[in-house]
């Protein structure tokens, strides 16, 4: 958050920052969505090495993101992890809510001169924020770019 201040005086940088927590979850369920045509579990370790997420904190996120019913876990040697719905059905938004809770989530004090109007402007962008978030479905993010297509 230092960095990002700093940065914005320095450079005009104009930054929200995006949780840690939340662009691993998106990177994990990327990966599941990648595997769920073949529908086999995704081991832990390979969800760890493939996304570069430490094997200790995706512990903790496939947990909320299974208790968020976003993935779904089978237990044994062929055990593994899988979306909990289809990656069509599964949006950025949701996912957000699973992380983080409401998008853009306002105070409670909404008084003063200056408090009824901003409310209103934070609630108009925080409404084109869940919309937009809304528009992207795991499908459409965990899609191969042209660059990652292999040509014959």
């Amino acid at each position: 958050q230092k960095h990002c201040r700093r940065a914005a005086r320095v450079s005009g940088c104009d930054c929200v920052k995006i949780p840690v927590k939340l662009d691993y979850a998106c990177r994990i369920l990327c990966e599941l969505a990648r595997h769920h045509d073949h529908g086999e579990p995704v081991r832990i370790d390979d969800l760890a090495a493939t996304e570069a997420v430490p094997a200790n904190f995706l512990a903790q996120l496939l947990g909320e993101l299974k208790n968020a019913r976003l993935v779904v876990s089978r237990r044994g040697v062929q055990g593994g992890f899988l979306l909990g719905r289809a990656p069509d059905q599964i949006t950025l938004y949701d996912i957000i809510q699973a992380m983080e809770g409401d998008l853009l989530e306002l105070s409670g004090n909404h008084e003063g001169k200056s408090g009824r109007k901003l409310k209103t402007i934070w609630n108009d962008i925080r409404g084109a924020a869940i919309a937009k978030a809304r528009g992207y479905t795991l499908e459409s993010m965990a899609a191969k770019t042209e660059a990652e297509m292999y040509f014959i």
